[in-house]
């Protein structure tokens, strides 16, 4: 029950804190730190206990849950179905480490309303392990729902001056996207999610792996239209999600509005949906139109990448250029998983990973630095290296790991990514090499401008992060250099997961 104890285990910090009065800040906060550390934990053990070796998904759990019958032999059935392979093990980790240290930067970060807010985070938190875990597309889009309503709350409540705004824009686009999912899964389950139980009865599943099944292996003919217009459908979903050019607009308004907190979990793990989300299923689902339309995904990733890369560079604020760079970043996502190949898809993967952790830490000090002077303007942080040393270290070797910096996560993903791409798009690959040089250009600018230079007025007072605070920015930069010296920590329980997949598009 590994999975289940991962999953639900922050409903425990729900049930405490229904017991505990509003007014009592130190405990809610207290509460709200502890509890999120144990999903943490159990991934931990989970990850200890996975086999790399073994080809398909581990610490299954498969109940028997809704069963609703329609017509006499005709029923639709929605299990409870809970495992991970090589591909959702390593997200699994990076959600409840990212979770754990948002939950920790809370505390000193949200001024209001802690018992509401961390009651709210602790729901976000089953969200967001669920969505990875889940086998089946009802309970997946259940987790998936649970993180969208209740990251609209949280940024409507807690967020800058124009919040309410921002939420209902992060609603407006993400419940367009959830709405396309949805219609897509009802039409999975009814044309590839059929199984007979006898000569006379019949059950639609949205099993995924029944669904993966029919789809791919079965002798079930499907009409076209029904496999592209999945296919499509499930792009856009995902790609609103991403974010993927042109669907990206949303994230620049929530971004900046929302709590730095929430901001960590949107880029750091949120997003990460997206690209699962399309590395599960339209893989999974549909790998010959996969395999067709390989090239698009490496044109809208250099797209992604290029266009990021260039606004970061113009920008003034320095939250604005960590936002730009996210999107910058995903574009290496979709190169990885238009390479058709094992490179392309380990880098897409360490790249999911790495920004995770990356962004994360990046929204994270610039929290930090809004929490003290309440601006984020280039202009107005200059000289931060003299009055916050340690904060200005960790922001240069975070930047450092972010352009590519052997030794750091980044550097893995981008060579493999774009080792995977020069092998089957050599052009494409050249073009989307201009986007690591304008990362560099954008990451040193920003860096640069923020840490040297004469100290601004508004810094003048400030004095460095404290022991408390500096718990997350060496959490996330020790993994991302962890998994810049050791990358066979994220590859090795990636390979099995990773042959079958490329057995089945054939690459």
């Amino acid at each position: 029950m590994l999975l289940s104890l991962i999953t639900f285990s922050p409903l425990l910090g729900v049930l405490l804190l229904l017991f505990i009065p509003s007014d009592k800040a130190g405990t809610i906060k207290l509460i709200g730190s502890v509890v999120s550390f144990i999903p943490l934990l159990l991934a931990f053990v989970t990850f200890t206990q996975f086999d790399a070796a073994y080809n398909g998904m581990q610490f299954v759990q498969n109940i028997h849950w809704i069963n609703i019958p329609l017509t006499a032999g005709i029923a639709l059935e929605f299990n409870y179905s809970l495992g991970v392979d090589g591909l959702s093990m390593p997200l699994v980790l990076l959600a409840t480490i990212v979770a754990s240290m948002s939950a920790l930067a809370s505390v000193n970060m949200i001024k209001k309303r802690w018992k509401a807010y961390f009651i709210l985070f602790f729901f976000m938190q089953v969200g967001l392990y669920g969505v990875f875990v889940a086998q089946n597309l009802f309970l997946f889009f259940v987790f998936f729902e649970v993180t969208l309503i209740t990251m609209f709350l949280i940024i409507g409540i807690w967020g800058l001056e124009k919040r309410e705004d921002a939420a209902f824009t992060f609603l407006l686009y993400n419940g367009l996207g959830s709405a396309i999912m949805l219609i897509a899964f009802i039409a999975l389950m009814m044309n590839a999610g059929e199984y007979a139980v006898g000569p006379n009865a019949t059950v639609y599943t949205t099993d995924i792996q029944t669904i993966i099944y029919n789809l791919t292996e079965g002798t079930k003919e499907f009409s076209s239209y029904f496999l592209y217009g999945v296919f499509f459908a499930l792009l856009v979903a995902f790609g609103i999600k991403l974010p993927m050019f042109p669907f990206h607009s949303w994230i620049l308004k929530v971004h900046y509005q929302a709590p730095p907190p929430m901001s960590m979990i949107l880029s750091g793990v949120l997003l990460k949906i997206g690209a699962y989300g399309l590395f599960r299923m339209e893989y999974s689902f549909f790998p010959e139109i996969t395999h067709s339309f390989a090239m698009l995904l490496v044109i809208l990733g250099i797209i992604n990448l290029l266009y990021g890369a260039i606004l970061a560079f113009v920008q003034t604020d320095f939250k604005m250029v960590v936002v730009y760079s996210s999107i910058s970043h995903m574009g290496i996502v979709l190169m990885g998983l238009g390479a058709m190949n094992s490179f392309g898809f380990q880098g897409a993967i360490f790249q999911m990973v790495s920004h995770g952790f990356l962004s994360a830490l990046f929204f994270y000090i610039v929290g930090v630095i809004y929490n003290r002077i309440h601006t984020a303007k280039l202009d107005d942080l200059g000289g931060m290296a003299t009055v916050m040393p340690f904060t200005s270290g960790i922001l240069l070797t975070g930047a450092l790991a972010s352009l590519g910096l052997p030794g750091m996560s980044g550097f893995v993903s981008e060579f493999l990514t774009f080792l995977g791409v020069f092998e089957k798009m050599p052009v494409l690959a050249a073009i989307g090499t201009l986007g690591i040089v304008f990362t560099t250009a954008y990451l040193l600018r920003a860096t640069l401008k923020v840490t040297f230079g004469p100290t601004a007025e508004k810094l003048q007072s400030l004095v460095d992060v404290r022991s408390t605070e500096m718990i997350p920015m060496m959490v996330l930069l020790g993994f991302v250099i962890l998994i810049g010296v050791y990358p066979a920590i994220i590859s090795e329980p990636l390979q099995t997961t990773l042959q079958t997949l490329l057995t089945r598009i054939g690459g």
